[in-house]
């Protein structure tokens, strides 16, 4: 089975009306459908372009405030969904859980109207201390036409265990929305991005956010370049990559997923990475 994915390298900017963000969010999602896209990828912490908004002081919203916009972006996501008949990642989104706990979550938008979220299981530093945010309990992974997905947020790929757990669950693409502020971050969520998919013999789609929010505290600077990512065999396109955006650009970088072929290479590929894996001497996650 195959089918077309896209990723959005989405342009941070400020904006004085929610509007702004609606139309800017639906324009990716209408470019993607004239490439005959079928699912759909943000980047994490999109939504912080709300926060622009400000507080008709001239000030930035404060973080707290996001989840305020949680019922207009499920609603403008859970619509473009259906209308354009498109699985979408919608980057990610701070909500508030239980007890008033903020929580950075990947919502997956099916075509049907049914929403699966993801809430980011490893925080980094900014998230912790300066935004108060806290941790996922666990890696889910979710059934959609074109199989089965799991969605790990940005400093979640750069752990090799909570991968393979996914891998366990039967994933067979890792949709990972980042969002990083320089070079370092970029690559060490790149480079991961490429462990992964050697390591479980799996694809990954990555995504960042590019742009600058003048206003909003830790989201001045960004750098970032959408992906598509296989395993490094011959079947592939060399490198790995089957296709990448320009650093930094606003654009829409897309590519085909073939699942056969990705069945395939874990039979008779150069390695078999996922079948070699050596349980009696660390933990076998499929058990």
């Amino acid at each position: 089975m195959k089918f077309r994915t896209a990723a959005v390298q989405y342009h941070l900017a400020d904006i004085d009306h929610i509007d702004e963000f609606k139309h800017q969010v639906t324009h990716y999602v209408k470019t993607a459908s004239e490439y005959g896209v079928q699912f759909l990828l943000f980047p994490e912490f999109m939504t912080t372009q709300l926060l622009s908004l400000g507080d008709g002081s001239g000030n930035a919203l404060p973080i707290e405030r996001l989840p305020d916009f949680t019922e207009d972006y499920i609603a403008l996501f859970q619509g473009l969904a259906k209308d354009y008949d498109m699985y979408i990642v919608g980057g990610t989104h701070v909500v508030e859980v239980e007890g008033g706990k903020l929580r950075n979550a990947a919502h997956l938008f099916h075509p049907d109207g049914s929403i699966d979220v993801q809430h980011k299981i490893h925080l980094t530093p900014t998230e912790v201390t300066e935004w108060n945010m806290s941790k996922g309990d666990g890696v889910n992974v979710f059934q959609t036409k074109f199989g089965t997905i799991a969605m790990l947020t940005c400093y979640d790929i750069e752990f090799p265990e909570i991968v393979r757990m996914a891998r366990a669950k039967g994933a067979d693409v890792i949709f990972c929305p980042s969002c990083t502020d320089d070079r370092h971050g970029f690559y060490r969520v790149r480079y991961c991005c490429h462990a992964r998919t050697i390591e479980n013999q799996i694809y990954v789609v990555a995504t960042g956010t590019v742009g600058s929010l003048r206003k909003v505290d830790f989201m001045r600077g960004n750098f970032g370049q959408a992906a598509i990512l296989a395993p490094n065999d011959i079947p592939f396109p060399p490198g790995g990559i089957i296709a990448e955006g320009v650093i930094n650009d606003d654009m829409l970088v897309v590519g085909d997923l073939d699942l056969d072929l990705l069945e395939e290479v874990r039979r008779n590929g150069s390695v078999m990475t996922w079948r070699d894996r050596r349980a009696d001497l660390y933990t076998d996650w499929s058990s």
